[in-house]
This record gives C-alpha cells, sequence and structure tokens, in this order.
C-alpha cells in the first residue's frame, strides 16, 4: 500500500469551520510522540527514508498504543507518496532495545497532538506540532494503480477546505524540527 498524503501550514479554526460545512466525521483525537531513529549502515536524512517508534495516546480513552513505522523514499514529486510499513509493538523499551542493540540511534522525537476528520474516503489531520504550528494533512492509503488519482482527490479535499495544494509542504515533521534546529 502507499500512503498518499498533502500537507499544509494552515489556522485550525478556519479549517474546524470549513469541515463542518462539508459534514465532515470527527472520528478521534490523540497526543503522538515519535522517536526517530537513524540507520547504521545509510543516511535516511539522504534516501528520504525513515524509522520510528510511534507512541500514542487516545484522547478520550486514555489508552496508549505503540507501533514501529519503516517509511519507505517519496515516490513522486507533485505529493508525499510512499510505501509504508507499520505494525504494533507490546513493549516499547523492548523494540527500542532491539533498535539500539542493532546500531539504530535516536535521531530526534515529535512531539504532536492530532484531530482526525473524515471526508470521503480521506483522512484530514489537523495537527499541533511542538516547536512547529499548525498543519493540516490530507492522506488516503490506495494500491499503486491509484495514486494519482488519490493525490488529485486530495488536491481536491484541500481547496474543499479553502486551502492551496501549491502550498503543499513535502517535508517531513522530522525534517522541518531539524531544520529550526539547524537554522
Amino acid at each position: 500500500m502507499y500512503e498518499v498524503e498533502v500537507k499544509v501550514e494552515a489556522d485550525h479554526e478556519r479549517v474546524r469551520e470549513r469541515l463542518g460545512q462539508l459534514d465532515a466525521e470527527h472520528v478521534g483525537s490523540v497526543e503522538q510522540v515519535d522517536t526517530y531513529y537513524d540507520a547504521p549502515h545509510r543516511n535516511f536524512a539522504e534516501t528520504d527514508e525513515a524509522l520510528r517508534i510511534r507512541r500514542e495516546t487516545n484522547r478520550d480513552s486514555g489508552e496508549t498504543t505503540t507501533k514501529v513505522t519503516y517509511k519507505g523514499p517519496l515516490v513522486e514529486a507533485e505529493s508525499k507518496t510512499r510505501q509504508e510499513f507499520e505494525t504494533a509493538v507490546d513493549d516499547d523499551d523492548a523494540m527500542s532495545g532491539v533498535l539500539d542493540g542493532l546500531g539504530f540511534d535516536p535521531a530526534a522525537v515529535v512531539e504532536k497532538d492530532r484531530e482526525f476528520y473524515t471526508v470521503d474516503r480521506y483522512t484530514i489531520t489537523l495537527d499541533a506540532v511542538s516547536d512547529l504550528g499548525a498543519f493540516v494533512e490530507v492522506e488516503r492509503e490506495v494500491e499503486e494503480s491509484a495514486v494519482d488519482e488519490a493525490r488529485e482527490g486530495a488536491f481536491e479535499v484541500l481547496r474543499d477546505l479553502g486551502l492551496d495544494p501549491d502550498e503543499q509542504i513535502r517535508t517531513s515533521y522530522l525534517g522541518l524540527l531539524l531544520e529550526n534546529t539547524h537554522e
């Protein structure tokens, strides 16, 4: 599966207003703490890959889950489309130990509060990212053959929200955070 994603900076209040007008369904709110790792055998920043452990706390239930995710390099220039593999982890400390034992080093931590909505077959995420600001992501998972159609649909959802797809940011939150710390 491929994750087709477009992201822009946005005022959340205005976007919430538009989501209400579009009859979007609010499907949850979470707090996420993502620890990204550097690989001992290649430079993920150069290959545009990512490996992370995500600790996610559901705002409604208080339940915390942990997942490990590998994100492959971007596969097109028009969006943040990439292959993604993710699985649940029962013990995040053990997973950290596995990665440490294999020579993977923690590179950075990204913290965000997220609100999820759905419109048609798209997930709209309002992200408040620590030390970065407010963003909106529109995404959908599809087979490779449907990437172009999904990207164009995501652009249309952005327009429906009063946002401009031409202002999209293809840099990950990790990349943006690292850019801010090196300025």
